[in-house]
């Protein structure tokens, strides 16, 4: 049924949100550079404040969060208020469906 559907991410659509939200602060493939942001190969289902080479804040470092597609829709919705003290100056994404299909994307590109 369509419903199902609707409420799955897609991942081609999220490949699109990546790259208008995303690409400018970070990078997804495997040793990909680190910009503003760290790169986000191997992040999903891994502890917050990995990615060597990358200076995060101690907030990120020390919110022990492990990233998966809950974790992720909550942060993605407010980044800041998720982890107070984060250097990501992103204002967050609103739609619930756009944070999932984002997420649909960043599983099957950013798992290790």
């Amino acid at each position: 049924s369509n419903m199902a559907k609707d409420k799955a991410g897609n991942e081609k659509k999220g490949a699109k949100v990546f790259k208008t939200k995303c690409s400018q602060c970070h990078t997804v493939e495997e040793g990909g550079a680190h910009k503003q942001g760290p790169n986000l190969y191997g992040f999903f289902g891994r502890q917050s404040g990995q990615a060597d080479g990358y200076s995060y804040s101690s907030a990120n470092k020390k919110s022990g969060i492990m990233w998966g597609e809950d974790t992720l829709f909550e942060y993605l919705e407010n980044p800041k208020k998720y982890i107070k003290g984060t250097k990501m100056v992103f204002a967050g994404i609103k739609k619930p469906q756009e944070r999932k299909d984002l997420i649909a994307y960043l599983k099957s590109t950013c798992s290790a």
